[in-house]
């Protein structure tokens, strides 16, 4: 005969129920298959993954748009119902030969010749990106702090007239030249950031229209600049700057066929120096507490009017970094020009955003944008498909990160947090049923 004591025995092939309860819940009888399924809802309901989902739905909504401008298609769907399969190829082809176009721009060129000839399109994306991912940088920095710069284009301005002075103005030593120029970038940026920091701290003056004033005023300072006489070239009527020395001017990093330089490893520096400082480092510590809750960082004793001037500071030097990235790498040395900024600064507001202000996902971003960037002109040149799509796209990816509920909608996934609660749930009526 068995038998076991009432406090705590069991009987023959029952379980405790503490080993009940603990048992974890299957799905159809597969615990891992419902373990890797978890996984990678949790990976795609989060951040990281719906950024992706963005870029992938922006990318579908551009192959609308291409499909729906090309004549061929066009043409197709005058007769769709006689053939509707004409309809489905032309599409296809429109599509498909535009996006293999701007891969071949951004990444590699199949068509070319060589393999030195087909990376040049890489080298183009990481020469594009350089002073993308510097300003955007420097608007992260922002963000996290809960200060809206919208100012990166003045600040890059400002940044590119300081180095680019110091390019042609001085015949000194290359390294020591080099380095002056950068550091006259970053402090002229830092600067024309820290007018709305200064004005923010001591007025409260709204820092998102103060600096877009700063832009403007950006504009207009060097148009008045190129249009004195010893900011003229020589010779010349046009409004532009004299060339700037061969000893300021970044280092070529794969040869003279190439126009990838030195900017972009100072771009790597930069993300790890500002990875550093915001999550290491005191100064850091202080950003993203006055982001996060001003009152309550004045009441642990810091002073949030400095740091309001610190972080635009910080900011607008990143942003110049960008403006002599242009000046000393990208532009070969030509000279100021009126559009030496382009739209770096605007377009370093979305590639902050779409980093989600982070150090490492302003990096890819900016790499993105500057393969979108660079892979739109052989697009348009090789299939006709106009370059303004590419800002069609950067528009669309802007949008559905701000919508993650959209973006989650469209590809039916949970919201974060409640693919838990579906499995809890479960667990705990399991767990009742058994001891029932």
């Amino acid at each position: 005969m068995t038998s076991t004591s009432s406090t705590g025995g069991t009987d023959a092939g029952q379980a405790p129920a503490d080993q009940v309860d603990a048992a974890p819940p299957t799905s159809n009888g597969a615990p891992g298959a419902s373990r890797w399924r978890e996984v990678a809802l949790e990976i795609a309901t989060g951040s990281a993954g719906v950024t992706v989902l963005a870029i992938v739905l922006a990318l579908l909504f551009g192959g609308v748009l291409i499909a729906a401008a090309d004549p061929a298609v066009q043409s197709a769907a005058g007769y769709f119902f006689a053939r509707p399969l004409d309809l489905f190829s032309a599409v296809w082809q429109a599509v498909s030969q535009a996006y293999a176009a701007l891969f071949s721009g951004a990444v590699y060129d199949v068509q070319a010749e060589s393999f030195a000839r087909g990376i040049k399109s890489l080298t183009e994306t990481l020469t594009v990106a350089t002073p993308l991912i510097l300003a955007g940088l420097g608007l992260g920095i922002g963000f996290r702090s809960s200060l809206f710069n919208i100012g990166a284009q003045g600040q890059v301005v400002l940044g590119a007239v300081f180095a680019g002075y110091i390019g042609f103005a001085f015949n000194l030593p290359a390294p020591l030249h080099l380095l002056l120029a950068v550091l006259g970038g970053a402090i002229g940026g830092g600067l024309w950031a820290s007018i709305a920091g200064v004005l923010k701290a001591r007025t409260g003056a709204n820092e998102v229209i103060v600096t877009i004033m700063l832009n403007n005023i950006a504009v207009y300072l060097i148009a008045y600049l190129l249009s004195l006489h010893a900011w003229q070239r020589p010779g010349s009527n046009n409004p532009q700057s004299p060339a700037l020395h061969g000893s300021a001017m970044f280092p070529l990093l794969a040869g003279e066929r190439y126009r990838l330089h030195a900017g972009f490893l100072l771009a790597i520096v930069a993300c790890v120096v500002v990875w550093w400082l915001m999550e290491r480092s005191t100064l850091g510590f202080q950003f993203r507490a006055v982001g996060a809750n001003p009152e309550a960082a004045r009441t642990a004793g810091i002073s949030v009017e400095r740091v309001t001037v610190w972080v635009m500071l910080v900011a607008g030097m990143l942003a110049g970094l960008a403006g002599a990235a242009q000046i000393l790498g990208t532009e070969g040395g030509s000279g100021l020009t009126g559009g030496i900024a382009g739209t770096v600064g605007i377009d370093a507001i979305t590639v902050a955003l779409l980093g989600r202000s982070k150090p490492l996902g302003i990096f890819f971003s900016g790499l993105l944008f500057g393969a979108l960037r660079a892979g739109g002109v052989v697009m348009q040149a090789r299939t006709g498909t106009p370059i303004d799509l590419v800002l069609v796209v950067q528009s669309l990816i802007v949008l559905f990160i701000a919508a993650p509920p959209l973006v989650r909608a469209v590809f039916r996934l949970p919201a974060p947090g409640s693919r838990k609660a579906a499995v809890d749930v479960p667990a705990a009526l399991t767990a009742k049923e058994v001891r029932a």
